[in-house]
């Protein structure tokens, strides 16, 4: 039997623009059934969520998953906080990194992985400057142009 891919629930697509993604770790979260269905039914929106090290425990804040449509009582709050999964090690060392000024833990991407279990990328991001934002826009760019020019070239 070949083994599944990991399929993408949501994606936090603004994270690399705002910030230097040092490293990345791949947490389990703790969910309720109804959660996990929602997530099969709908996906959930990450974007202006963040993760906080409180108590030697890794908190999920601000992620909105929609109710389940046949949940009924059993539906949890969609935007309250959820724990991360990590080893005490990798906890201990991320709460050592945030220490540091201008370190963030900004979670990248929600899926489930070969075992169908719901997963997140979470990286140890720097904050950008703008004049890095504008920098990597401008080389964005010229990438496009790069790969125009040799695409109009091989047509022609």
């Amino acid at each position: 039997m070949p083994k599944r891919q990991k399929k993408t629930i949501a994606r936090n697509r603004s994270a690399h623009h705002a910030y230097f993604i040092d490293e990345t770790f791949e947490a389990g979260l703790v969910l309720t059934g109804t959660e996990v269905r929602s997530l099969r039914e709908r996906g959930c929106q990450i974007t202006d969520s963040f993760c906080q090290v409180r108590g030697g425990e890794v908190w999920l804040v601000g992620v909105h998953m929609h109710p389940y449509s046949n949940g009924s009582i059993w539906n949890v709050d969609p935007d309250r906080r959820r724990k991360l999964l990590l080893h005490k090690r990798q906890i201990r060392y991320l709460s050592q990194k945030l220490q540091a000024k201008g370190l963030a833990l900004v979670p990248l991407e929600l899926y489930f992985d070969e075992s169908n279990r719901v997963k997140l990328a979470i990286g140890l991001g720097r904050g950008k400057k703008l004049y890095d934002k504008r920098q990597d826009m401008a080389q964005r760019q010229a990438q496009r142009d790069i790969q125009r020019a040799l695409k109009e070239r091989s047509r022609g």
